[in-house]
């Protein structure tokens, strides 16, 4: 029950550690861009941590197989360095059981990253996507700021508001709508209004409402002008074509994708379940490599072991996109991806143990006697 615990405390311990570095780069990286887009003004500042948070989800599932591969290597690499893992086969601990105590932790590390793939995280991006489209479809009352005159997002006209309540009601309105420069007999619209606010029609043009004003038109070129008031009276501030919302595919709730048809959703379900099952799959790979001697020190096979992990990551990026692309057959899948790891993993594993040793010396007579 000591080794059992100890090994297991010294796999989370390193991992715990290699998550929260390798979760600190990306975040880093996915807020320098999140923070870019608001600058441009894709949406409001007061967005970003919101959306950064959204993101967590989708970035967890990436991060934590990697995390765990390289927690195993470290921790069981240290213990097979400093003489450890020796000690613990000199009394009867096999590396079998090694490899089961850390199958435990890889079973529970299956488990959380096929939550967060399979439900947080597709639900995490329809709310980041809601998000962005209410950011959207308030942008023309973003680009107004109360106590300043400003022009208006379309350009045509310049806007003065005295103060936004809470309620995003706009109080004591200023609108000077400009004529065509074009045009030499245009007029010039001046409207004062007691309140409006910002409305969007069903093509998604955003425009002003304003209510009980005085609207005053004339031109710079005579004398005369018009005075009328109004009751409601209406401006266009921005134009805005309406596109059809197309929710992603790896925004679906599992059982809506599981409904869709088409290679493409074929494709994402099956990489939904291919991060989680990388997990325990590596774990047989990653428990042999971390066999080291004294002199090689604990970083030994670090290197190989990264680039083993790569090419698995890549081959499911590829089996991804061969998927959609119809390149090989659905019911396939990825699966072929995923036997060629654990017949990778079982090699390495049964080829240090007996039963396994004697298959492979039994394997070179023939090839000898041949």
């Amino acid at each position: 029950m000591i080794v059992f615990r100890y090994l297991i405390v010294e796999v989370l311990k390193a991992q715990f550690a290699i998550l929260l570095v390798l979760l600190t780069i990306f975040i880093s990286q996915q807020f320098v861009r999140v923070l870019g887009d608001a600058s441009d003004g894709d949406f409001p500042a007061s967005l970003v941590l919101t959306l950064l948070g959204l993101n967590l989800p989708q970035l967890t599932v990436l991060v934590l197989p990697l995390s765990f591969f390289l927690a195993i290597l470290l921790a069981h690499g240290r213990m097979y360095a400093e003489n450890e893992m020796v000690v613990l086969h000199g009394v009867g601990i096999s590396e079998w059981y090694v490899t089961r105590v850390t199958l435990l932790i890889a079973v529970a590390n299956l488990v959380f990253t096929g939550i967060l793939s399979l439900y947080v995280g597709p639900w995490a991006e329809e709310k980041q996507n809601q998000v962005l489209e209410q950011a959207q479809s308030e942008a023309g009352l973003a680009a107004i700021v109360q106590g300043r005159f400003q022009a208006s997002p379309n350009g045509r006209a310049v806007l003065f508001v005295e103060k936004i309540s809470k309620s995003n009601e706009l109080q004591k309105v200023f609108v000077a709508q400009l004529p065509d420069p074009e045009d030499e007999e245009g007029l010039t619209n001046i409207v004062v209004s007691e309140q409006g606010r910002v409305v969007e029609d069903r093509f998604g043009s955003q425009q002003l409402q304003l209510d009980n004003g005085i609207r005053y038109q004339g031109s710079a070129h005579h004398l005369d002008y018009q005075m009328i008031e109004f009751g409601g009276y209406r401006m266009e501030i921005k134009e805005q074509e309406v596109d059809e919302r197309r929710r992603k595919l790896s925004a679906l709730p599992v059982n809506e994708l599981l409904s869709t048809p088409g290679p493409e959703a074929v494709a994402e379900f099956q990489w939904r379940l291919a991060l989680p099952l990388a997990i325990p799959l590596m774990t047989l790979i990653a428990v042999p490599l971390a066999r080291v001697n004294v002199r090689q020190g604990k970083f030994a096979k670090m290197f190989p072991a990264i680039l083993l992990y790569l090419g698995y990551f890549g081959l499911m990026v590829a089996g991804r996109k061969a998927l959609e692309d119809e390149v090989i057959p659905l019911a396939l899948g990825m699966w072929w991806i995923h036997g060629s790891a654990l017949v990778m993993g079982l090699f390495l594993l049964g080829k240090e143990r007996p039963s396994g040793a004697k298959i492979l010396q039994s394997f070179k007579r023939k090839q000898v006697a041949s």
